[in-house]
């Protein structure tokens, strides 16, 4: 993709491009969710992503690339899968991870020799990095381990003026985190389950490694809590949900359900769509509303056990997972 000029963008990505050459960082959209974008090869820009989200310094983050010009760029002894990878499924919600070329910052990989690389779909984060010329650091815009951002209003939630420019491209299309899968082993391996499931990318790559990813590298996401509100949370059954916000009801404590298709009858809080893309689109929406509610818990319908669901419920396992709902012994 050619570097666009600045008569070539509007005034709003011009700023925000001319911010990112200060080394400054600014709120994107990409097709999943908006991202804290700094210009992946300053060591400066990176660290300030890792201090407005207070994010562990040995927690890598994707490299966001205009296109497949990018893995050579930033990877080394690229595979061939990769670029066929890149060729079925760029510009869009796939993270390939390779061996990092030797202009990729430490502070981006946590220290590994690997990078994950992705093309966002989105046609403003498309803009920016056209405008801009080179990868961006883009992890998702919120505090650490907290729930992802979909719109621009929730990124200017998470950090006010700390973040000045956020460019607001709508609602996010797909509504949670790439799909991540590592190429830097001897066999393809999803780390991170996306709406880009695994039946489409073995359509291209073949049969994946299902083995234990004990020895895989680091990636964004793959910590056993993470994406979580902070009220208590915790899934189950429709009917052990509604049983369990009667119980604590009747202690003065207020819990919220978030439900599939019809709100329960007697309960109180958000009904998502039925099948899984509009429940993705829809998820961290809810969830931060729910969250600014101020309840005491809140109570997840778990979704169908089928493939299609694999991504969102992996969202909701670390959502869930260590909020301290059982405190209230429940």
């Amino acid at each position: 993709m050619r570097q666009l000029r600045p008569a070539d963008v509007s005034p709003e990505i011009a700023a925000a491009v001319a911010a990112l050459a200060r080394g400054e960082v600014v709120g994107m959209p990409t097709e999943t969710v908006y991202g804290l974008a700094a210009d992946a090869e300053s060591p400066e820009a990176v660290r300030r992503i890792f201090e407005l989200k207070g994010r562990p310094a040995d927690h890598p983050v994707i490299v966001h690339v205009a296109d497949a010009s990018g893995l050579d760029r930033y990877g080394r002894d690229v595979p061939e899968l990769a670029r066929q990878l890149a060729a079925a499924f760029w510009p869009g919600p796939l993270t390939l991870v390779v061996r990092r070329s030797p202009r990729v910052l430490d502070l981006v990989t946590g220290g590994q020799d690997t990078v994950g690389l992705r093309s966002p779909a989105h046609p403003v984060a498309r803009a920016v990095l056209a405008a801009f010329g080179r990868g961006l650091a883009a992890p998702s815009a919120n505090r650490f381990g907290h729930v992802s951002p979909t719109s621009a209003a929730h990124v200017r939630e998470e950090f006010g003026a700390r973040v000045p420019i956020v460019l607001d491209g709508g609602e996010c299309r797909v509504g949670i985190e790439s799909t991540i899968v590592d190429l830097s082993g001897a066999q393809p391996r999803i780390l991170r389950p996306g709406m880009l499931d695994r039946e489409r990318i073995e359509a291209v790559a073949g049969p994946l490694d299902t083995a234990s990813a004990r020895d895989a590298p680091r990636v964004s996401g793959a910590l056993e809590s993470h994406y979580a509100p902070d009220t208590p949370a915790a899934m189950g059954s429709r009917a052990t949900l509604v049983e369990r916000q009667s119980r604590l009801a009747a202690r003065g404590l207020i819990a919220r359900i978030l439900a599939i298709g019809a709100m329960p009858a007697g309960a109180h809080g958000i009904a998502l769509p039925t099948d899984p893309e509009g429940y993705a689109h829809g998820l961290y929406a809810a969830l931060r509303t729910l969250d600014a509610l101020g309840a005491d818990a809140l109570l997840i319908e778990a979704v169908p056990d089928t493939p299609d669901w694999e991504a969102i419920r992996d969202r909701l396992a670390r959502a869930t997972a260590g909020s301290g709902l059982d405190c209230y012994g429940t």
